[in-house]
Protein backbone atom coordinates (compact mmCIF):
# COMPACT_ATOMS: atom_id res chain seq x y z
CA UNK A 1 0.00 0.00 0.00
CA UNK A 2 2.64 2.46 0.46
CA UNK A 3 4.80 1.45 -2.66
CA UNK A 4 1.32 2.38 -4.41
CA UNK A 5 0.87 5.76 -2.34
CA UNK A 6 4.46 6.91 -3.28
CA UNK A 7 4.25 6.32 -7.00
CA UNK A 8 1.40 8.21 -6.98
CA UNK A 9 3.32 11.09 -5.47
CA UNK A 10 4.78 14.02 -7.95
CA UNK A 11 8.34 13.64 -8.84
CA UNK A 12 10.47 16.17 -6.90
CA UNK A 13 11.69 17.82 -10.00
CA UNK A 14 14.26 20.65 -9.68
CA UNK A 15 12.96 23.89 -10.46
CA UNK A 16 14.58 23.99 -13.84
CA UNK A 17 13.50 21.03 -15.04
CA UNK A 18 10.33 23.45 -16.30
CA UNK A 19 12.99 24.94 -18.51
CA UNK A 20 13.90 22.37 -20.09
CA UNK A 21 12.41 22.93 -23.28
CA UNK A 22 14.07 20.26 -25.89
CA UNK A 23 14.85 20.86 -29.04
CA UNK A 24 12.81 20.89 -32.14
CA UNK A 25 15.77 20.47 -34.54
CA UNK A 26 17.20 17.50 -33.16
CA UNK A 27 14.12 16.14 -32.74
CA UNK A 28 13.63 16.34 -36.84
CA UNK A 29 16.36 13.15 -37.04
CA UNK A 30 13.84 10.95 -34.82
CA UNK A 31 11.28 12.08 -36.49
CA UNK A 32 13.19 11.55 -40.22
CA UNK A 33 13.76 8.37 -39.05
CA UNK A 34 10.58 7.38 -38.30
CA UNK A 35 9.18 8.17 -42.03
CA UNK A 36 8.87 5.24 -44.69
CA UNK A 37 8.50 7.57 -47.73
CA UNK A 38 11.40 9.45 -49.47
CA UNK A 39 11.94 12.68 -47.82
CA UNK A 40 13.98 15.88 -49.47
CA UNK A 41 15.63 16.92 -46.27
CA UNK A 42 16.54 20.78 -46.13
CA UNK A 43 15.79 20.29 -42.04
CA UNK A 44 19.30 19.31 -40.12
CA UNK A 45 21.95 22.11 -40.68
CA UNK A 46 24.21 19.08 -41.13
CA UNK A 47 27.23 18.52 -43.66
CA UNK A 48 26.50 16.69 -46.66
CA UNK A 49 27.43 12.89 -45.85
CA UNK A 50 30.17 12.90 -49.08
CA UNK A 51 31.52 15.88 -47.49
CA UNK A 52 32.61 13.97 -44.54
CA UNK A 53 36.61 12.75 -45.24
CA UNK A 54 35.45 9.03 -43.95
CA UNK A 55 38.51 7.48 -45.67
CA UNK A 56 41.27 9.89 -44.15
CA UNK A 57 39.35 9.17 -41.10
CA UNK A 58 39.81 5.33 -41.46
CA UNK A 59 43.21 5.63 -42.34
CA UNK A 60 44.24 7.84 -39.51
CA UNK A 61 42.07 5.99 -36.76
CA UNK A 62 44.50 2.79 -38.10
CA UNK A 63 47.57 4.36 -37.47
CA UNK A 64 46.49 6.29 -34.02
CA UNK A 65 44.36 4.71 -31.91
CA UNK A 66 46.06 2.25 -29.48
CA UNK A 67 45.62 1.69 -25.72
CA UNK A 68 47.05 4.88 -24.87
CA UNK A 69 44.08 6.61 -27.12
CA UNK A 70 41.10 4.26 -25.23
CA UNK A 71 42.01 5.70 -21.40
CA UNK A 72 40.84 9.02 -19.72
CA UNK A 73 42.53 12.38 -21.26
CA UNK A 74 43.10 15.87 -19.58
CA UNK A 75 39.77 17.66 -19.45
CA UNK A 76 41.31 19.97 -21.26
CA UNK A 77 42.18 18.13 -24.14
CA UNK A 78 44.76 16.29 -25.65
CA UNK A 79 47.92 17.65 -25.79
CA UNK A 80 48.23 16.90 -29.67
CA UNK A 81 44.72 18.50 -31.00
CA UNK A 82 45.43 21.87 -28.97
CA UNK A 83 49.10 21.56 -30.37
CA UNK A 84 47.87 21.52 -34.41
CA UNK A 85 44.79 23.23 -33.58
CA UNK A 86 46.41 26.71 -32.10
CA UNK A 87 49.02 26.02 -35.14
CA UNK A 88 46.38 25.63 -37.68
CA UNK A 89 44.32 28.81 -36.10
CA UNK A 90 47.61 31.33 -36.61
CA UNK A 91 47.06 31.12 -40.15
CA UNK A 92 42.99 32.16 -40.33
CA UNK A 93 40.65 35.56 -38.64
CA UNK A 94 40.78 33.59 -35.36
CA UNK A 95 44.37 32.67 -34.12
CA UNK A 96 44.96 31.83 -30.49
CA UNK A 97 47.01 30.34 -28.08
CA UNK A 98 46.81 27.06 -25.82
CA UNK A 99 46.19 28.55 -22.70
CA UNK A 100 42.93 30.29 -23.96
CA UNK A 101 41.37 27.02 -25.98
CA UNK A 102 39.53 23.94 -23.84
CA UNK A 103 38.51 21.04 -26.05
CA UNK A 104 34.80 20.45 -25.73
CA UNK A 105 32.30 17.61 -26.77
CA UNK A 106 30.97 19.51 -29.89
CA UNK A 107 29.66 23.28 -29.88
CA UNK A 108 26.74 22.21 -27.73
CA UNK A 109 29.03 21.64 -24.47
CA UNK A 110 30.69 24.78 -25.42
CA UNK A 111 27.46 26.63 -24.83
CA UNK A 112 26.73 24.70 -21.91
CA UNK A 113 29.84 25.44 -20.01
CA UNK A 114 29.22 29.61 -20.76
CA UNK A 115 26.01 29.55 -19.62
CA UNK A 116 26.83 26.96 -16.17
CA UNK A 117 29.48 29.32 -15.52
CA UNK A 118 27.83 32.91 -15.98
CA UNK A 119 24.06 32.39 -15.77
CA UNK A 120 22.46 33.00 -12.74
CA UNK A 121 18.29 32.34 -12.33
CA UNK A 122 16.97 35.35 -13.54
CA UNK A 123 19.56 37.21 -15.43
CA UNK A 124 18.81 38.90 -18.74
CA UNK A 125 20.08 37.29 -21.70
CA UNK A 126 20.22 39.02 -25.47
CA UNK A 127 19.33 36.56 -28.00
CA UNK A 128 19.22 37.32 -31.63
CA UNK A 129 15.59 36.66 -33.26
CA UNK A 130 15.91 34.46 -35.16
CA UNK A 131 18.36 32.59 -33.28
CA UNK A 132 19.46 29.15 -32.94
CA UNK A 133 17.17 27.97 -30.34
CA UNK A 134 19.08 25.29 -28.75
CA UNK A 135 21.64 27.80 -27.97
CA UNK A 136 18.88 30.17 -26.00
CA UNK A 137 17.31 26.91 -25.04
CA UNK A 138 20.54 26.19 -22.93
CA UNK A 139 20.83 29.62 -21.69
CA UNK A 140 16.65 29.21 -20.61
CA UNK A 141 17.68 25.86 -18.75
CA UNK A 142 19.99 27.52 -16.09
CA UNK A 143 17.12 29.96 -15.60
CA UNK A 144 17.95 33.23 -18.03
CA UNK A 145 14.95 35.68 -19.52
CA UNK A 146 15.71 36.01 -22.50
CA UNK A 147 15.19 38.99 -24.43
CA UNK A 148 14.97 38.50 -28.20
CA UNK A 149 16.76 41.27 -30.27
CA UNK A 150 15.54 42.16 -34.67
CA UNK A 151 18.04 40.74 -36.90
CA UNK A 152 18.26 42.38 -40.86
CA UNK A 153 20.58 41.92 -44.05
CA UNK A 154 24.01 43.17 -41.31
CA UNK A 155 23.37 40.61 -38.57
CA UNK A 156 21.86 41.80 -34.80
CA UNK A 157 20.87 45.24 -34.62
CA UNK A 158 22.77 46.58 -32.88
CA UNK A 159 22.03 49.73 -32.78
CA UNK A 160 18.83 49.09 -30.89
CA UNK A 161 19.74 46.84 -28.23
CA UNK A 162 20.38 50.10 -26.15
CA UNK A 163 16.38 50.76 -25.99
CA UNK A 164 15.53 47.40 -26.51
CA UNK A 165 17.60 46.79 -22.68
CA UNK A 166 16.09 50.08 -21.14
CA UNK A 167 12.54 48.69 -21.18
CA UNK A 168 13.45 45.87 -18.97
CA UNK A 169 14.69 47.93 -16.55
CA UNK A 170 17.70 46.22 -16.16
CA UNK A 171 21.51 45.19 -18.04
CA UNK A 172 22.04 42.17 -19.36
CA UNK A 173 24.61 39.48 -17.97
CA UNK A 174 25.17 37.80 -21.63
CA UNK A 175 24.79 38.62 -25.32
CA UNK A 176 24.49 35.85 -27.60
CA UNK A 177 25.29 35.54 -31.23
CA UNK A 178 26.24 33.82 -34.27
CA UNK A 179 28.12 35.80 -36.04
CA UNK A 180 28.98 34.63 -39.20
CA UNK A 181 26.18 33.19 -41.66
CA UNK A 182 23.53 32.96 -38.70
CA UNK A 183 21.62 29.90 -37.99
CA UNK A 184 19.20 30.00 -39.00
CA UNK A 185 19.36 33.49 -41.10
CA UNK A 186 22.32 33.40 -42.78
CA UNK A 187 23.30 36.32 -42.39
CA UNK A 188 26.46 37.88 -40.98
CA UNK A 189 27.57 40.41 -38.54
CA UNK A 190 28.87 43.47 -40.36
CA UNK A 191 32.32 45.11 -39.06
CA UNK A 192 30.70 48.17 -37.50
CA UNK A 193 28.07 45.94 -35.55
CA UNK A 194 30.88 43.97 -34.10
CA UNK A 195 32.39 47.15 -32.88
CA UNK A 196 29.47 48.50 -31.25
CA UNK A 197 28.50 44.84 -29.97
CA UNK A 198 31.76 45.18 -27.81
CA UNK A 199 31.44 48.59 -26.70
CA UNK A 200 28.13 47.52 -25.34
CA UNK A 201 29.07 44.64 -23.42
CA UNK A 202 31.94 46.72 -21.65
CA UNK A 203 29.28 49.37 -21.07
CA UNK A 204 27.10 46.70 -19.64
CA UNK A 205 29.83 44.41 -18.20
CA UNK A 206 28.06 41.46 -20.18
CA UNK A 207 29.47 38.63 -21.81
CA UNK A 208 29.64 38.02 -25.59
CA UNK A 209 28.45 33.91 -26.05
CA UNK A 210 30.49 33.88 -29.25
CA UNK A 211 28.97 31.02 -31.08
CA UNK A 212 31.01 30.66 -34.61
CA UNK A 213 30.59 27.28 -36.01
CA UNK A 214 30.46 28.34 -39.75
CA UNK A 215 33.35 30.65 -39.59
CA UNK A 216 35.78 28.93 -42.08
CA UNK A 217 32.96 27.66 -44.61
CA UNK A 218 32.94 31.42 -46.34
CA UNK A 219 33.03 30.73 -50.29
CA UNK A 220 32.22 34.26 -51.44
CA UNK A 221 32.73 37.97 -50.25
CA UNK A 222 35.60 38.76 -47.37
CA UNK A 223 36.47 37.46 -44.57
CA UNK A 224 35.87 39.86 -41.14
CA UNK A 225 37.75 39.52 -37.77
CA UNK A 226 36.61 38.12 -35.14
CA UNK A 227 35.69 39.45 -32.06
CA UNK A 228 38.79 37.82 -30.37
CA UNK A 229 40.75 39.52 -33.31
CA UNK A 230 39.29 42.98 -32.84
CA UNK A 231 39.70 43.26 -28.84
CA UNK A 232 42.33 40.69 -28.14
CA UNK A 233 42.45 38.83 -24.67
CA UNK A 234 38.86 40.50 -23.96
CA UNK A 235 37.60 38.61 -20.58
CA UNK A 236 34.15 39.49 -21.54
CA UNK A 237 34.36 36.99 -24.77
CA UNK A 238 33.40 33.30 -24.83
CA UNK A 239 34.26 32.05 -28.16
CA UNK A 240 32.69 28.51 -28.90
CA UNK A 241 33.60 26.46 -31.29
CA UNK A 242 33.42 22.77 -33.69
CA UNK A 243 34.69 20.49 -35.90
CA UNK A 244 31.14 19.67 -36.12
CA UNK A 245 30.33 21.63 -39.55
CA UNK A 246 33.59 21.23 -40.69
CA UNK A 247 34.25 17.59 -40.29
CA UNK A 248 31.81 15.91 -39.14
CA UNK A 249 29.39 16.12 -36.23
CA UNK A 250 29.37 12.61 -34.84
CA UNK A 251 32.80 13.40 -33.60
CA UNK A 252 31.75 15.76 -30.87
CA UNK A 253 34.93 17.55 -30.86
CA UNK A 254 35.16 21.23 -30.46
CA UNK A 255 36.47 23.47 -28.24
CA UNK A 256 36.38 27.14 -26.70
CA UNK A 257 38.48 30.12 -26.49
CA UNK A 258 38.68 32.02 -23.37
CA UNK A 259 40.48 34.44 -21.14
CA UNK A 260 43.05 32.18 -19.64
CA UNK A 261 42.33 33.32 -16.24
CA UNK A 262 38.68 31.54 -17.05
CA UNK A 263 40.22 28.61 -18.25
CA UNK A 264 40.34 26.25 -14.81
CA UNK A 265 36.80 27.49 -13.59
CA UNK A 266 36.06 25.83 -17.59
CA UNK A 267 37.97 22.69 -16.58
CA UNK A 268 36.31 22.71 -13.15
CA UNK A 269 33.05 22.64 -14.76
CA UNK A 270 33.67 20.35 -17.81
CA UNK A 271 34.75 18.10 -15.13
CA UNK A 272 31.87 17.85 -13.38
CA UNK A 273 29.99 16.89 -16.84
CA UNK A 274 32.23 14.76 -18.81
CA UNK A 275 35.60 14.03 -17.29
CA UNK A 276 37.31 14.58 -21.10
CA UNK A 277 35.90 14.79 -24.76
CA UNK A 278 36.35 11.25 -26.72
CA UNK A 279 40.11 10.85 -26.70
CA UNK A 280 40.46 8.34 -29.64
CA UNK A 281 38.72 11.04 -31.90
CA UNK A 282 40.63 13.75 -30.42
CA UNK A 283 43.83 12.00 -31.54
CA UNK A 284 41.97 11.23 -34.87
CA UNK A 285 40.82 15.33 -35.39
CA UNK A 286 44.69 16.11 -34.34
CA UNK A 287 46.34 13.50 -36.99
CA UNK A 288 44.09 15.43 -39.94
CA UNK A 289 44.95 18.45 -39.18
CA UNK A 290 49.22 17.43 -38.61
CA UNK A 291 48.64 16.14 -42.02
CA UNK A 292 47.47 19.57 -43.97
CA UNK A 293 44.39 17.92 -44.86
CA UNK A 294 41.81 20.68 -43.26
CA UNK A 295 42.70 23.47 -45.91
CA UNK A 296 41.97 21.28 -48.75
CA UNK A 297 38.87 19.88 -47.49
CA UNK A 298 37.66 23.51 -46.59
CA UNK A 299 38.50 24.66 -49.87
CA UNK A 300 36.51 21.76 -51.27
CA UNK A 301 33.78 22.30 -49.06
CA UNK A 302 33.75 25.97 -49.93
CA UNK A 303 33.31 25.37 -53.32
CA UNK A 304 30.32 22.80 -53.15
CA UNK A 305 28.43 24.51 -50.84
CA UNK A 306 28.26 27.87 -53.04
CA UNK A 307 27.05 25.44 -56.10
CA UNK A 308 24.53 23.98 -53.96
CA UNK A 309 23.54 27.69 -52.61
CA UNK A 310 23.41 29.13 -55.87
CA UNK A 311 21.72 25.99 -57.19
CA UNK A 312 19.02 26.20 -54.46
CA UNK A 313 18.28 29.61 -54.78
CA UNK A 314 17.56 29.17 -58.77
CA UNK A 315 15.16 26.14 -58.24
CA UNK A 316 13.40 28.40 -55.74
CA UNK A 317 13.43 31.26 -58.43
CA UNK A 318 12.06 28.76 -60.74
CA UNK A 319 9.34 27.22 -58.72
CA UNK A 320 8.51 29.46 -56.19
CA UNK A 321 9.66 33.11 -57.91
CA UNK A 322 8.05 36.20 -55.85
CA UNK A 323 6.09 33.70 -53.46
CA UNK A 324 9.10 34.01 -51.49
CA UNK A 325 12.03 35.79 -50.41
CA UNK A 326 15.42 34.42 -48.94
CA UNK A 327 18.88 35.39 -47.38
CA UNK A 328 21.84 35.17 -49.68
CA UNK A 329 24.62 33.72 -46.81
CA UNK A 330 28.45 34.02 -48.14
CA UNK A 331 28.77 30.55 -46.13
CA UNK A 332 27.66 28.41 -44.07
CA UNK A 333 24.54 26.22 -44.50
CA UNK A 334 21.26 27.84 -44.25
CA UNK A 335 18.91 30.19 -46.53
CA UNK A 336 16.02 32.06 -44.69
CA UNK A 337 12.83 31.59 -46.57
CA UNK A 338 9.66 33.98 -45.72
CA UNK A 339 6.35 33.48 -47.56
CA UNK A 340 5.23 36.37 -49.55
CA UNK A 341 1.71 37.84 -50.33
CA UNK A 342 -0.70 35.35 -50.01
CA UNK A 343 1.05 32.88 -49.35
CA UNK A 344 2.03 34.51 -46.25
CA UNK A 345 -1.28 33.92 -44.48
CA UNK A 346 0.20 30.18 -44.32
CA UNK A 347 1.34 29.09 -41.03
CA UNK A 348 4.58 27.00 -41.92
CA UNK A 349 4.35 25.04 -38.46
CA UNK A 350 0.79 23.72 -40.59
CA UNK A 351 2.80 23.42 -44.13
CA UNK A 352 5.63 21.47 -42.16
CA UNK A 353 3.10 18.61 -41.70
CA UNK A 354 2.27 18.67 -45.24
CA UNK A 355 5.43 19.22 -46.46
CA UNK A 356 5.93 16.41 -44.78
CA UNK A 357 3.85 14.36 -46.25
CA UNK A 358 4.87 15.89 -49.67
CA UNK A 359 8.27 14.35 -49.38
CA UNK A 360 10.26 17.40 -48.03
CA UNK A 361 11.40 18.38 -44.95
CA UNK A 362 12.35 21.93 -43.10
CA UNK A 363 12.54 23.79 -39.76
CA UNK A 364 9.38 26.13 -39.44
CA UNK A 365 9.93 29.70 -38.64
CA UNK A 366 8.68 29.48 -34.81
CA UNK A 367 11.21 26.77 -33.77
CA UNK A 368 13.46 29.23 -34.19
CA UNK A 369 12.58 31.73 -31.83
CA UNK A 370 12.39 31.51 -28.08
CA UNK A 371 8.77 33.41 -28.51
CA UNK A 372 7.49 31.13 -31.47
CA UNK A 373 7.60 34.16 -33.95
CA UNK A 374 7.95 34.28 -37.69
CA UNK A 375 5.23 31.21 -38.81
CA UNK A 376 5.87 33.04 -42.39
CA UNK A 377 9.04 31.79 -42.43
CA UNK A 378 11.17 28.57 -42.74
CA UNK A 379 14.86 27.45 -42.12
CA UNK A 380 16.14 25.43 -45.24
CA UNK A 381 19.82 23.93 -45.12
CA UNK A 382 21.28 24.00 -48.42
CA UNK A 383 25.01 22.05 -47.65
CA UNK A 384 23.71 18.60 -47.25
CA UNK A 385 21.74 18.54 -50.30
CA UNK A 386 23.00 17.46 -53.93
CA UNK A 387 21.20 20.09 -56.60
CA UNK A 388 19.43 17.57 -58.00
CA UNK A 389 17.85 16.39 -54.79
CA UNK A 390 17.53 20.24 -53.83
CA UNK A 391 15.44 20.78 -57.33
CA UNK A 392 12.87 18.10 -56.23
CA UNK A 393 12.54 19.02 -53.00
CA UNK A 394 11.06 22.85 -53.91
CA UNK A 395 9.28 21.23 -56.26
CA UNK A 396 7.51 19.35 -53.09
CA UNK A 397 7.53 22.25 -51.50
CA UNK A 398 5.78 24.23 -54.24
CA UNK A 399 2.90 21.58 -53.77
CA UNK A 400 2.34 21.80 -49.92
CA UNK A 401 2.22 25.25 -50.57
CA UNK A 402 -0.40 25.00 -52.94
CA UNK A 403 -2.18 22.50 -50.18
CA UNK A 404 -2.23 24.74 -47.53
CA UNK A 405 -3.32 27.89 -49.52
CA UNK A 406 -6.67 26.11 -51.26
CA UNK A 407 -7.22 24.65 -47.82
CA UNK A 408 -7.41 28.43 -46.60
CA UNK A 409 -8.72 29.67 -49.68
CA UNK A 410 -11.46 26.53 -48.81
CA UNK A 411 -12.22 27.91 -45.14
CA UNK A 412 -12.71 31.41 -45.90
CA UNK A 413 -14.96 30.55 -48.64
CA UNK A 414 -17.03 28.48 -45.93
Amino acid sequence: MNHIATRAQALPLADRAASLVGSVIDSSTSLLAAQTHDIVRFAMGSPADEAVPLAEFRDIADKVIDHSSMTYGATEGEPVLLKALVEYLAGTTDPTTEDRVTITAGGMQGLDLACKIFINPGDLVIVESPTYTNGSATALSYGAELLEAPMDENGLIVEALPELVATTGRTPKAIYTIPNFQNPSGVTLSLARRHQLLELAHEWNAVIIDDDPYGLLRFQGDDLPSFQALSPGDPLLFSVRTFSKILAPGLRVGWVDTDPALRQLVINAKQAMDTCTNVPNQHIVAEFIRRGGLDNHLAGLRTEYKRRKDAMQESLRRHLGDRVTTTDPEGGFFLWLTLQGEDARISTRKLFETALAEGVAFIPGPALSASGKFDDAVRLCFASTTPERAEEGIIRLGRAMDRELAALKAGAGA
